[in-house]
């Protein structure tokens, strides 16, 4: 577990470093990084949804699925209203980038492959409810708490955001069991495979134009790394285990409970003026901890479960 999850990290890594020097030769300007960030918001993430519905339809599964849905709605819930209490005393700009960045986890890549590895199958497809649920709260709260304006949070584009729209889709294909040919499913499998490298790509141009080392000296950055990565997770692992929840459904949601910080904070930064530098030290940072405190985490979540 502690080669796997060290060898996502360090693809993480090489993908920002990517990044970094395209920024450093001038060959990714801030222009071409933004349309970058919108084809990663508006194209890559409904695919990935989409994807990881396209299975045959099995009743066992369903209740496990409710109940997963269940989960991470509640621990989405859970971690926004925690997150009112912290980082009061900062800046408007970074109080939103630390409090979007303890709430929502990289759940897509860092946690479905370790599910695969871990758990099979079947913890990817609890793990594809959570990364369903947190597009739901991203594209709604997550704006809103970005933005700092309602008129993002107008019934019409919430509908049509595309995190909504690739839950949507995804559903109808589980639960209705509709075939895809393949000239519709390669296509958004292709798409799906962009969710990683360009929101890593788009960091390390954001970190090229940053001071990394300032933002290491931010108490206030290393605490949101240390929520994110022990305090929220920990709380999320103690309810789930006194609710009840045990096996494969446990271990996976926690695995997404445990991921750093959703490399989409800096996308969303960078498109509604907020910290970016800030938003990316700590999506970078809390990456890095990340290959410290998920194999830790997770070998206690597998005890408990």
């Amino acid at each position: 577990m502690f080669i796997n999850i060290l060898t996502q990290v360090i693809i993480l890594l090489i993908l920002i470093l990517i990044g970094f020097v395209l920024a450093k030769r001038s060959i990714i300007t801030k222009t071409g990084a933004k349309c970058m960030t919108d084809i990663a918001l508006y194209l890559a993430t409904p695919c990935v949804i989409i994807k990881s519905f396209i299975r045959e339809y099995d009743s066992s599964l369903l209740k496990g699925l409710i109940l997963s849905f269940l989960i991470a709605f509640l621990t989405h819930v859970l971690f926004i209203v925690l997150s009112k209490f912290l980082f009061r005393n900062c800046q408007e700009a970074q109080k939103r980038v630390l409090q979007f960045g303890v709430i929502f986890s990289n759940c897509g890549f860092m946690a479905l492959p370790l599910q695969q590895v871990l758990l099979g199958d079947l913890g990817v497809f609890y793990g594809s409810s959570y990364v369903a649920v947190f597009n739901l709260f991203t594209w709604s709260y997550g704006i809103l708490l970005m933005s700092g304006d309602k008129k993002y949070l107008s019934p019409k584009k919430l509908i049509i955001s595309p995190g909504i729209i690739g839950l949507t889709a995804g559903l109808l294909i589980f639960l209705l069991s509709i075939p895809l040919p393949k000239v519709v499913s390669e296509p958004i499998f292709y798409m799906a495979s962009l969710n990683t490298p360009l929101p890593m790509i788009i960091i390390g141009f954001h970190l090229a134009n940053s001071d990394f080392i300032k933002g290491l000296k931010n108490l206030n950055c290393l605490l949101a790394i240390i929520v994110r990565l022990f305090a929220f997770p920990l709380i999320a692992l103690f309810i789930m285990y006194l609710c009840g929840i045990r096996g494969t459904l446990l271990v996976s949601s926690f695995i997404c409970c445990s991921a750093p910080t959703a490399a989409i904070n800096t996308m969303f930064s960078a498109k509604f003026d907020c910290d970016t530098s800030l938003s990316v030290n700590l999506v970078s940072v809390s990456t890095l901890l990340s290959l410290i405190s998920m194999p830790l985490l997770i070998l206690l979540a597998q005890y408990l479960a």
